[in-house]
């Protein structure tokens, strides 16, 4: 994943999925491309033609912050496009933050996570990283999960997006579970190019899957936050879930995801359900569902 090369191709991306109409400009005689042409972007960033030609080129190192603002807001980028793009010049500045470099260490859970991890007991609760490891899950988690663990996914959500045929009935709507999947990955990628890790999943997806790899190639970014998702688990059938997505502030590029379901539905019936059944299994699950090397900065 070369910075220039991904600064360009994300700039021309951006600037195909922009009409003039949405960008406010006036449309007269035939137009080859429904986008933006480069002038046109140069105009409303206020910046020469020549200059906007060298930094969608990918040349970003040393564009000042307001000229990279300046060009959001003439392509419309939303919040993460924002950040992806300042992301990628800060790459190109040498100054890329990794998300965190260990030296050949397994990462481990603090205890004090793992009983944060367990006090959740409505929803599956999981700590996950950029290329979307799952790291650790509370009991239901773990259960929730199975498929990802056992199977191609190895752990990771996108792996089991991608190669586990069994995900195309775990997210009834499969088609946007996947774009959300390479938006993150693709975001992570923007956040710390250097990640061989990261290089090594998106060969690897991009060799084994069609579907990931024109995914890949749109140059869509997200922030993954909080929603709404569907899923079908194969114990307990269909499940409509919120999540909410938080940060953790001792740990740079973790998340801690939590699944919950409205109060006395058939998603909560069925997550008890699973929480049940997950408590009688005859070997139980583990308390960290995963483990995996995390570099450290």
């Amino acid at each position: 994943m070369d910075a220039r090369n991904e600064a360009r191709e994300f700039l021309m991306s951006r600037r195909a999925n922009l009409t003039p109409e949405q960008a406010g400009l006036p449309v007269s005689g035939h137009r080859r491309v429904a986008g933006l042409r480069r002038g046109e972007v140069a105009m409303l960033a206020d910046v020469s033609p020549e200059y906007y030609a060298k930094i969608e080129r990918g040349h970003l190192a040393g564009v000042s912050d307001a000229v990279l603002e300046s060009i959001a807001r003439a392509l419309r980028l939303d919040d993460a496009e924002r950040e992806h793009l300042f992301d990628l010049a800060k790459a190109a500045n040498g100054g890329a933050r990794p998300v965190r470099r260990s030296r050949s260490k397994k990462w481990v859970p603090r205890d004090s996570l793992i009983r944060a991890l367990e006090a959740i007991a409505l929803g599956p609760a999981f700590v996950r990283n950029g290329r979307m490891d799952i790291l650790a899950t509370n009991v239901l988690g773990r259960a929730f999960y199975d498929e990802v663990f056992d199977g191609p996914g190895e752990g990771n959500l996108a792996r089991y997006c991608f190669l586990d045929e069994r995900a195309r009935a775990f997210y009834p709507n499969w088609e946007a579970a996947a774009d959300v999947t390479v938006s993150i990955l693709r975001t992570e990628a923007g956040r710390d190019p250097r990640d061989k890790q990261l290089h090594d999943l998106v060969g690897e997806l991009s060799t084994c899957s069609d579907a990931f790899r024109t995914r890949w190639g749109a140059h869509n970014v997200r922030r993954h936050g909080s929603g709404t998702k569907e899923f079908h688990h194969h114990e307990v059938g269909d499940l409509t879930l919120t999540y909410e997505g938080m940060e953790l502030t001792a740990e740079p590029g973790l998340s801690f995801l939590i699944y919950t379901a409205e109060p006395d539905s058939p998603s909560r019936e069925r997550l008890q359900l699973l929480a049940s059944l997950a408590a009688t299994s005859p070997a139980g699950p583990p308390r960290t569902g995963h483990t995996t090397t995390i570099q450290e900065g």
